[in-house]
């Protein structure tokens, strides 16, 4: 099992939970290493296990190309629906990305299901007047008003979970953020991406401008890492 820092007995443990090789934590590992905070990332598709719940201060769970509504295909799914739900009741924070998104809504008792079309690439989200107070999402805004500039790779998309609160909204996908219980983020876009993540995940997609993807993750990184960062500084308060 891969072990980036040792869970200790500190205020602040992060565990990171990956569906897939390709798709690990990105620019959320970066700033945990700068800021030294200790994290562990599991691998659950390689048959890693989670560790007990009383373990970790947060909970992240990030994306993968497999849909909530296949776990008889990808039975660790069910597994880590547990994990979430205990997380959850256990009062933990919790971030989910993408996939990591749908399983929290399908946890929190949603439907999660195929959206009329992909999203692929840099997009503007809406921030609602909620998001727009929230201390967390809010820092995504660009200038302060209720815009979001982010990345997009699903086609798959969500019902707002009871008690949920919107924060971010698109034309195409009108959940594309929700807050729970004040310490349970869900964002269905990719918030931990790099330009060489980016290049990584379309080198072999068949019908993707490799080099255009690419070039627009370059000219924009910059600011998004700003923006993330002021995302993660909020999220990982304790």
């Amino acid at each position: 099992m891969r072990e980036d820092y040792q869970l200790e007995a500190t205020t602040m443990n992060v565990l990171i939970v990956k569906n897939i090789a390709t798709e690990g934590p990105g620019t959320i590992e970066e700033y945990l290493r700068k800021s030294n905070v200790p994290f562990r990332i599991v691998d659950v598709k390689q048959g890693e296990h989670a560790p007990e719940v009383n373990a970790f201060s947060h909970l992240i769970i990030m994306g993968g190309p497999m849909a909530v509504y296949e776990m008889d295909q990808h039975p660790f799914l069910r597994t880590e629906a547990i994990l979430i739900e205990h997380a959850i009741k256990a009062g933990k924070k919790v971030l989910g990305v993408c996939l990591g998104a749908q399983m929290l809504a399908h946890v929190l008792g949603a439907r999660v299901y195929p959206g009329q079309q992909k999203e692929i690439g840099w997009y503007d989200v809406t921030l609602t007047d909620e998001g727009m107070k929230d201390p967390v999402i809010s820092e995504l805004s660009i200038d302060r008003k209720p815009v979001a500039e982010v990345f997009q790779w699903h086609g798959d998309t969500f019902d707002l979970p009871q008690h949920a609160v919107r924060l971010a909204s698109s034309d195409l996908f009108p959940n594309q953020a929700f807050q729970y219980a004040d310490r349970v983020y869900a964002l269905q876009f990719h918030i931990e991406v790099t330009p060489s993540i980016v290049r990584g995940w379309f080198k072999h997609e068949k019908g993707i401008d490799l080099e255009k993807i690419t070039s627009e993750s370059e000219q924009r990184f910059t600011r998004y890492l700003a923006r993330a960062n002021k995302f993660y500084t909020k999220f990982f308060r304790e």
